[in-house]
């Protein structure tokens, strides 16, 4: 049976979402990182900051067969729903509860993982098998008909989050909204919108991947998304608003409309979220984002989850049997449609008497990209069928559903430019001595004595060059050799793309001079602690490869011209909080 037809937005569409929001004290302790920064450490400290941490939800750690492995606690009192009160908070820790070992690792204040959590979660080693298609293909290519089995981790998830709703942890909001939201602290302000984005092909150059995915995270996402239907986390996406309408508006709310949450985490920022109800103001901000581009600044793996979850999803609604109104597939999986709690009964659908408020202006002319500065030709016909009506919970043929949609945040790289990072390598079994010796016959080699030395000197030398650190110091590796780098990068890659640090890493270092592939099972991630590579590179007896950050200008220069940088090549930020806000297909 063929893949039926997808609903296409015709530009950049951020619908309104009624928001799950955790009815509790201090709404700081429940929420993480985004799930790829945590290593197991950490999950030890989110759990005992609180026990009904969103950690629960996006790693949840219960073994095959044996749910007791989570601990369960009795819930939080929940606080009253009626009026919904600014609720501040500061992140503190308890003794521990929870019920696992952690690895060895990383750091007790949440700093990056030194751990391969950053590609791979070691508890899905067990989820879905991975989609067959090539990794840049997985969006397109996975068969939309193939459900493979949750694991006895995420039927976890499914169930803490079904609970969580019955008993007013998590309340919804009464009414669909664009969520303003603020990230502030010491030299750091953000400011964005989050909300249902509209998906689409990358073809179109609306929504722009600039990373390569993988199959092993997509297909333990899927798994995650599948089981639970929900969008747990917001994926981070940049346009160039020019600080346009939506960015007024959006800095206007946060001068002077009191926030519904404020949450100071411990690494001294301060989240704050507002809720924008009002039909015009929706539709003021859908106007704005029309006929912008946005880049994927964070997210790959969940984008291209949500894109392989929609073709799923559609691909179920046209089997025969399924009524379009039906939606006895999910009813085992999905949160219930009505609860009652200490608040009292609540509708929690948000399908009756709902209206399109987002739905923005039809027929506007293709224009330059503001990301990139290129015309977007890609887009589609003018009989295509365009995304402009409200899910209602079941997709119909040629209609819409909620799995059309994707929980994200956008933000005007304008008004709040990006902070840009490096991810940096840890090859474990390759010694120091080892991955220098073999470096020689390429590369200048420039030896220091210790780490601080070695990062001035990477500073002050010309791209292409890397820092190799581990035990006996570090080395500077500079001046490769120009035949043996031109032969060894690809040709039907652009200049550009074979400039970059990580592409001279993926296509030369790693293969020609080391021998081996760049992937999660060879290769080790840390985002932006180069003392955390190096001590990671010490313990397991390898070397760390300390890169400089790509240029943002590069990096939008490769997505324009629809290529993909190497994976985890980016650590754009400050990246958004996760458990703020949360979205159920049930409930949206």
């Amino acid at each position: 049976m063929g893949t039926p037809e997808l609903p296409v937005p015709d530009g950049l569409v951020l619908r309104p979402f009624r928001g799950v929001r955790f009815a509790v004290e201090d709404p700081a302790k429940v929420t993480s990182p985004p799930y790829d920064l945590i290593s197991d450490a950490d999950v030890e400290a989110l759990l005992d900051s609180h026990p009904n941490n969103v950690v629960r939800l996006i790693l949840p750690c219960s073994t095959p067969g044996d749910s007791s492995s989570t601990p369960h606690h009795a819930p939080e009192p929940p606080a009253p729903h009626a009026s919904r009160p600014e609720v501040t908070s500061s992140t503190t820790h308890h003794r521990p509860s929870a019920q696992h070992t952690p690895e060895p690792a990383a750091s007790s204040n949440h700093a990056p993982a030194e751990t391969s959590r950053t590609t791979h979660h070691p508890r899905s080693a067990h989820t879905a098998p991975e989609p067959s298609a090539p990794p840049h293909n997985i969006p397109d290519t996975t068969s939309p008909t193939t459900n493979h089995p949750p694991s006895t981790d995420y039927a976890e998830a499914g169930r803490t989050l079904k609970e969580w709703l019955a008993e007013g942890v998590l309340v919804p909001d009464e009414v669909p909204a664009l969520y303003v939201y603020e990230q502030s602290g010491p030299d750091v302000l953000q400011r964005g919108l989050i909300g249902d984005v509209g998906l689409t092909d990358p073809a179109q150059r609306i929504i722009l991947p600039h990373e390569d995915v993988m199959a092993g995270p997509v297909a333990d996402r899927l798994a995650l998304m599948s089981t639970t239907q929900a969008n747990l986390e917001p994926i981070f996406l940049l346009y160039e608003g020019d600080n346009g309408t939506a960015t007024a508006l959006v800095d206007e709310v946060a001068a002077k409309r009191r926030p519904l949450v404020t949450a100071h985490t411990e690494d001294g920022l301060t989240h704050r979220l507002w809720a924008i109800t009002d039909p015009a103001e929706i539709a003021v901000v859908n106007a704005d984002l029309h006929h912008r581009q946005a880049l994927i600044a964070d997210g790959h793996h969940r984008y291209a989850t949500y894109r392989v979850l929609q073709r799923q999803e559609h691909a179920t609604a046209h089997e025969p049997g399924i009524s379009d109104s039906s939606t006895s597939r999910h009813d085992a999986r999905r949160p219930h449609e009505s609860r009652t709690n200490a608040g009292g009964p609540r509708e929690t659908r948000a399908d009756a008497g709902r209206t399109n408020t987002g739905s923005p202006t039809t027929g506007a002319p293709t224009t330059s990209g503001p990301i990139t500065g290129e015309p977007r030709t890609s887009r589609p016909d003018a009989d295509t069928p365009t995304t402009k009506e409200p899910s209602t919970g079941s997709a119909s043929a040629g209609g819409t559903g909620p799995w059309d949609f994707g929980l994200a945040l956008l933000v005007d790289s304008t008004a709040y430019p990006p902070d840009l990072k490096a991810i940096h390598r840890v090859i474990p079994g390759l010694p120091l001595s080892e991955a220098t010796e073999r470096a020689r016959s390429f590369w200048q080699v420039r030896y220091y004595d210790d780490l601080a030395s070695g990062l001035a000197a990477l500073d002050s030398v010309p791209e292409p060059a890397f820092l190799l650190a581990g035990e006996g110091g570090a080395r500077l590796l500079t001046d490769p050799d120009p035949v043996r780098l031109a032969r060894a990068m690809p040709p039907d890659h652009s200049d550009r793309w074979n400039s970059l640090n990580t592409s001279i890493l993926t296509e030369f270092v790693l293969p020609v001079v080391w021998g081996m592939r760049d992937d999660e099972r060879t290769v080790r991630i840390v985002h932006h602690d180069t003392e955390a590579a190096a001590r990671l590179a010490v313990r397991t007896g390898g070397t760390a490869v300390i890169l400089r950050p790509l240029a943002i200008e590069d990096v939008l220069a490769v997505a324009a011209g629809g290529e993909r940088v190497p994976r985890k090549s980016t650590s754009f930020g400050p990246k958004p909080r996760t458990g703020l806000v949360l979205r159920t297909f049930a409930i949206d």
